[in-house]
Parts: C-alpha cells; sequence; structure tokens
C-alpha cells in the first residue's frame, strides 16, 4: 500500500512541477513573444483598450489616443502627420507597427516590464492604465526647416548634434499620412496601405536609414582621406599625378575628374586640391595606396556593416570586401559596389565635427511613466573613436576649404566656418545621378551635423551636380540650428 502511494505521490509531484515549468515559461519566458503574437487577439483589445502614451517633440504631442465610441475605446491620432511619419510611424490592428510606435510601443502601451509597479499602482487606487509618454530628440524648428527646404525633391535628411548624438531633425520624401494607416477597419487599413506600398516612390520607406541604401559618390572620399590622414603614411599634402583622364589597371575603361579635366593647374594634386575641389582621379590613386583593408577598417570604426538601433533598426552601410584593384579604385570615390544611408553619412561628419569621437545616434530624449516618474532618459554614449583629435582638425580644415573655396560654395553661410562635402553618385549609364551634400556648423564650435541625398538628380538626371541641389537644403538645415 505504501509502495503505491509513493509510486502516485510521486507521478502528482511530477505532473505539479511539469505543470509548474510550462506555465513559469508561458508567463515569463514567453511573455513578451506572445504578446507581440499578432493572432493574440487579447492582446490587441487590451491594446488599444488602454490609453497608449504620446510621442512629444518640443514640448508638442505629435501623436496621441483620442477616446472614441467602439470596442477598441482609443483611436490613435497623428497632427502634423506627413512631417513625422517616417519617425514615429503608425499603430494600427496588425501590430506590425514601424518607427516609434513599434520600437517603443511596450512603453507606449503600458506593458513594459519596468512599468509592472505603476500598472500595480494603478490597479490598487483605481485609475485607468495608461501608457508612458515618449519625448524626442527631434528639433521641431529643424525638423520643419529640413522639411520644407527638401520640397517636392525625393530623398532625406538627417541632422545630428555631434556632442550628444540626439538627432535634430529626420525627414525621408515622399513621405505619408499615418492617420490613414491608424484604423480600426482593416479592409479601409490595406486600402490605403496597399496603395502606399505599391507606389513607385515608396513613401513607406524611411530613406534616412533604410531602404535600398545610395552610392555614397563623392562624400565617400572623407573616409579615404581620413584613413589616409590618420593612418600616419600621408598628410593633407601628399600628392599623386594629375592626369584628365586615367585608364584603370586591369581594364580598358577610363576614369575622369567631374570637369573632365586635371585637378587643378600643377602636374600633381594634392589630398587637399583633391577633396577641395572633389577630384576623382587622385582619389582613385590614392585609395589604391591605402588599401581596401586600411580603408574597409575606418569604414567599420565610422560604423559601416555595423548593427545600430536609434532606436528604430538602421540598415548597415556596406563598404565591399575583396575588390579587385579597379573595383577598389572606382570605391575610393564613392562609386563601386559602395552603399550607404544619410545617417551614416551624418555619422562620419559628426565624428569629425567631435574631435574623431563618434557620439551613438538615438531619437529618444526620454521616456515617463504616467505619473511623470523617468523610465528611460538619454544618456550621451560613445559608439566608436574613428580618428584621431589631430585627423579631426585636419578633416575639418580641409572640410572648411571645401565650402569657402571649393566644390561646395553653395553651404556658405555668411559669417560662420561651414565645414562640408558635396558628392554627386553616378547609377549607371543613363540614369540620374544621386545628390549628397554632408558636413556641420560652426566648425569651430559644431552644434549640428548634417546628411543630404537628393535622387534622380534633383529632376536634372545627369545634368546637375551636389553643390547645386543638395547643398543649399543642408544650408537651410543648419541655418535653422544657428538661428535659434
Amino acid at each position: 500500500m505504501n509502495k503505491e502511494l509513493k509510486r502516485v505521490s510521486t507521478v502528482v509531484l511530477v505532473m505539479f512541477l511539469a505543470l509548474f515549468v510550462s506555465s513559469t515559461v508561458i508567463q515569463v519566458a514567453q511573455g513578451d513573444q506572445l504578446r507581440a503574437d499578432p493572432r493574440n487577439v487579447r492582446t490587441l483589445y487590451d491594446s488599444y483598450s488602454t490609453e497608449r502614451g504620446p510621442i512629444v517633440v518640443g514640448g508638442s504631442t505629435i501623436a496621441e489616443s483620442k477616446p472614441v465610441k467602439d470596442q477598441y475605446k482609443f483611436q490613435r491620432v497623428y497632427s502634423h502627420g506627413k512631417l513625422y511619419a517616417p519617425v514615429t510611424g503608425y499603430f494600427t490592428l496588425n501590430q506590425q507597427n514601424p518607427g516609434i510606435e513599434g520600437a517603443l510601443g511596450q512603453y507606449l502601451s503600458g506593458t513594459a516590464n519596468d512599468q509592472f509597479l505603476n500598472n500595480l499602482t494603478s490597479i490598487v487606487t483605481g485609475q485607468k492604465p495608461k501608457g508612458a509618454s515618449v519625448e524626442l530628440t527631434i528639433d521641431p524648428k529643424v525638423q520643419l526647416a529640413a522639411y520644407n527646404a527638401l520640397g517636392s525633391q525625393r530623398g532625406a535628411v538627417v541632422a545630428i548634434n555631434p556632442k550628444t548624438g540626439a538627432i535634430l531633425a529626420m525627414v525621408s520624401k515622399p513621405s505619408y499620412d499615418p492617420n490613414a494607416l491608424a484604423v480600426h477597419n482593416g479592409t479601409d487599413f490595406f486600402k490605403s496601405y496597399n496603395a502606399l506600398n505599391a507606389s513607385k516612390s515608396q513613401p513607406l520607406v524611411n530613406r534616412a536609414i533604410a531602404g535600398d541604401l545610395y552610392h555614397p559618390g563623392s562624400v565617400f572620399k572623407l573616409i579615404v582621406a581620413s584613413a589616409a590622414i590618420d593612418s600616419g603614411k600621408f598628410t593633407a599634402n601628399s600628392t599623386f599625378p594629375n592626369p584628365a583622364t586615367l585608364k584603370l589597371p586591369q581594364s580598358n575603361s577610363y576614369i575622369a575628374n567631374s570637369t573632365e579635366g586635371t585637378c587643378g593647374p600643377s602636374a600633381k594634386a594634392s589630398i587637399a586640391t583633391a577633396l577641395r575641389l572633389s577630384c576623382n582621379i587622385p582619389f582613385a590613386q590614392l585609395g589604391r595606396a591605402v588599401g581596401e583593408s586600411t580603408i574597409a577598417d575606418y569604414a567599420t570604426r565610422f560604423g559601416f556593416g555595423q548593427k545600430l538601433s536609434i532606436p528604430l533598426p538602421v540598415t548597415p552601410s556596406i563598404y565591399p570586401r575583396g575588390m579587385d584593384e579597379p573595383t577598389l579604385m572606382l570605391s575610393s570615390f564613392g562609386q563601386a559596389s559602395d552603399q550607404v544611408t544619410p545617417l551614416q553619412m551624418a555619422m562620419v561628419s559628426s565624428a569629425i565635427a567631435n574631435g574623431g569621437t563618434l557620439m551613438k545616434p538615438n531619437l529618444v530624449q526620454k521616456v515617463l511613466a504616467p505619473d511623470l516618474s523617468p523610465l528611460q532618459q538619454l544618456t550621451p554614449e560613445v559608439f566608436s573613436n574613428p580618428i584621431s583629435s589631430g585627423t579631426a582638425s585636419t578633416m575639418t580644415r580641409l572640410m572648411i576649404d571645401d565650402v569657402a573655396n571649393g566644390a561646395a560654395s553653395n553651404a556658405t553661410i555668411g559669417g560662420v566656418d561651414v565645414a562640408g562635402k558635396t558628392g554627386t553618385a553616378e547609377n549607371g549609364p543613363g540614369a540620374p545621378y544621386t545628390l549628397w551634400f554632408t558636413g556641420f556648423a560652426p566648425a569651430n564650435d559644431p552644434q549640428v551635423a548634417v546628411a543630404v541625398v537628393v535622387e534622380n538628380g534633383g529632376g536634372f538626371g545627369q545634368s546637375s551636380f551636389g553643390n547645386a541641389v543638395a547643398a543649399p537644403i543642408a544650408k537651410k538645415v543648419l541655418e535653422a540650428v544657428l538661428n535659434k
């Protein structure tokens, strides 16, 4: 009898332990995963029945939940929707939300683990549950200036405080109205979403940090020049032969400068002159002399190929490996398979502006619980130290000269030293150019670093340059910060 009781007791104990373990796994280990599962209808209704926290920019609410008379209880509403859509994203029924709405969805809905005590207090006191508020680093004046300056062009603008990494502006055009997607009817949502998704202009893509990426063209010369100088093997005055055309090794192809002439009148051109006049031939020779492995090392230091969350996921920029000699030479002035995001090029300028220290970019200033207690606070964080302070100082001087006396002259601001670099990237035979500017100001005490990219040649196909289209846009963004 005792043996049978022991057996039954053992079985019951094992079953109890199995139930305990499985319930613990479901409630603790898999809790977040189950809450995020779009098939979890209860979570869907709960997420709408709780007043979702606001998204705030410069003290003003740009996304909020308003009471409605349906089963979802609250409707998400976006003021200035197109202006901030690439940043906020949208909150919709299918739970797969882009932007801040998705990246910080648990905080906004009040379900983040560190909001447990706040939610428990609300239950005890009888208060209605409410999500946390998210305050962004975006400066509304700078965001609006960037949005207006980009106008009807397709492209993106990113502005960063180089000293903290705070993102002051992030614009991607064409944009979209998130209110059309934040609806309570699945049929209406998919009608709007499918139309946007099918558009050739790809308004749902945040061009500032994602998408198909861009050839950087001559803005990539900042990385090659930085690598050369920082390696200690070259100085800004190092020179290279200065022909009007150069035949690539192992090839019957020739490369030329954008002017189709030599890089200045001398028989040789220095790195400083080649950067100021944005010449391709000297940089092709410089890239070959520096070598792929060194350039790749510095590209990685600046952020290429690295995982980055701001907290929106950022598509890593690409510097290819295993190139042959002619491809290396092409890539050294931003062609071949070099591909970047505007954020990446803003990071390059930020590192130079900040004395060689690259701060981690961030969109979130702070997250506050409903009782205004802080849940998160932006703390400036070093991302990397890609170059020495001496190299940064040299690059700053070269970039100032580029704006004051060179190929980036349309970024000039009276009474202010602006450091900058333009780019005009080729995209294949007959394809419109991609136009660039990146830089910072004031050069002696940088308050903002900016990157601008304009697609489709700015409407001029292959007849325009970065200085004509992208530099004036950047100038307006820089002025928006300096005139505050």
